[in-house]
């Protein structure tokens, strides 16, 4: 079993002046080199979820904490923000706001020379992070003139450049067309296999999410509803929809083939590719079927 490179045991978190819990006891691990999707609907504490592991939660967000969180063998509470970004990066909702910097180079050198980053390091870590997001053309445009696309790259640029273990990424699509989007998945999933980087992405677009990610947190009013591998959580996708989930339509596509008793006990198909199969083969098999049947009659 891999190790864990996140841990949370009897998380909770309660916002200054607010009666209700924003997260509710969570206990939960994140594997090294996992990749793991987080959704829920609106004020489940996803983004909530986001800031703890970042150490913004307690040290610049008050509220009541309560339980303890390790991420990288730090504990959240005792250890500075600033510290746990070395080895945690995060991309949060608003882009804008994020960016220090109107040049792309400026932007992703604020960061290596803000944290002490060896200067003869500098230049090697900040072309290998533009060749990685492949944007090294971008290195010296302004910022204002980037896509939505384009700017998402470059923020995550600028925290690859520190070299992290762990990358979190809240709504990073949520301004994106589904091609953009479909581009920053798949470098998540270079980043994820090929670097070994832990990716953590809290998404809406479900679809994505079950296509790229290795694992599903489902959140409900501060709690964790379901957590497993991505089939395992669709797979009682009943639940999730009374949890207000918007279930893949391979998944729709699969349970209705097995109420009409074409199929059945079956995984549900992630991906457009996936379900593509699925049908083929139900296809083939009613084909051969029907073909012994006018052999018999014959």
């Amino acid at each position: 079993m891999a190790e864990a490179i996140i841990t949370a045991r009897e998380l909770s978190f309660r916002y200054e002046n607010e009666a209700s819990l924003a997260l509710n006891r969570l206990n939960f691990e994140v594997e090294k080199g996992g990749f793991v999707g987080i959704i829920g609907k609106s004020g489940a504490g996803k983004s909530t979820l986001a800031h703890v592991l970042s150490g913004i939660i307690p040290h610049r967000k008050s509220g009541d904490f309560y339980g303890a969180v390790s991420v990288c063998g730090m504990d959240t509470v005792d250890t500075p923000p600033e510290e746990i970004s070395l080895r945690a990066g995060t991309v949060f909702q608003d882009i804008d706001a994020q960016m220090t910097a109107s040049v792309v180079e400026d932007e992703i050198l604020f960061g290596l020379e803000n944290f002490s980053v060896p200067r003869e390091e500098i230049e090697p870590r900040l072309t290998s992070a533009l060749d990685a997001l492949g944007i090294p053309h971008l290195r010296n445009r302004e910022i204002n003139t980037l896509s939505g696309g384009q700017k998402q790259k470059v923020a995550i640029c600028s925290v690859l450049a520190l070299r992290p273990d762990i990358l979190i990424l809240d709504e990073p699509t949520g301004e994106l067309d589904p091609y953009s989007s479909r581009l920053i998945f798949g470098i998540l999933r270079e980043l994820n296999e090929k670097y070994g980087m832990t990716i953590i992405v809290i998404e809406q677009k479900i679809m994505l999410l079950c296509e790229f990610a290795k694992s599903l947190m489902v959140m409900d009013e501060g709690k964790i509803e379901r957590y497993g591998a991505v089939r395992d959580v669709l797979s009682d996708s009943a639940r999730l929809e009374e949890l207000g989930v918007n279930i893949p339509r391979t998944v729709t596509l699969a349970r209705s083939l097995e109420k009409m008793g074409l199929c059945k006990n079956i995984f549900p198909p992630v991906s457009v590719d996936e379900a593509e199969i699925l049908v083929k083969n139900i296809l083939r098999v009613n084909n051969h079927a029907e073909k012994e049947n006018c052999h018999a009659r014959h």
